[in-house]
């Protein structure tokens, strides 16, 4: 428990797409009482910015946009005919109409800014984000989603 007024740096990481471009932003927003891991972050793109696609192994998303609009594209998994297929599925969250977005495991997620200012994203991770779970994150490019790859 935190019992007194303090002041701490909140690491921020600049974001880049798969051709290294930059496209925003992280921000650790608050960290468990060791400081371990991360309980709650800021993820920002900018303008007209794509980030993904990824999954997680271990974790679930919680998702609210704070600023801008951007739309959630989402790859959930399904069997048909003892294959795995990738079943796109779009949301969009907009600071103007406030909702929650949970997402969870193993479902490849991309953000895509598509309002005219920075998109700002609280996310909530179910776990907390552990940096040392080693290939808990998993990246997927859109062609490999609708080849039906999975790693």
């Amino acid at each position: 428990m935190v019992d007194k007024v303090s002041e701490e740096i909140a690491k921020k990481v600049i974001t880049k797409d798969h051709s290294s471009k930059e496209n925003g932003f992280l921000i650790e927003m608050f960290k468990s009482e060791d400081g371990s891991k991360t309980e709650v972050y800021l993820s920002a793109a900018i303008t007209q910015a794509f980030k993904g696609y990824h999954l997680h192994r271990v974790r679930a998303a919680r998702y609210v946009c704070v600023k801008g609009r951007m739309r959630i594209i989402l790859y959930l998994p399904e069997e048909i005919n003892g294959k795995t297929k990738w079943v796109r599925e779009e949301h969009i969250l907009d600071a103007n109409e406030p909702k929650r977005l949970f997402i969870p495991k193993n479902i490849a997620t991309g953000l895509e800014n598509i309002g005219n200012e920075e998109g700002w994203l609280i996310n909530y991770p179910d776990p907390a984000y552990d940096p040392d779970l080693k290939d808990e994150q998993v990246e997927y490019t859109q062609k490999e989603l609708e080849q039906g790859i999975v790693k």
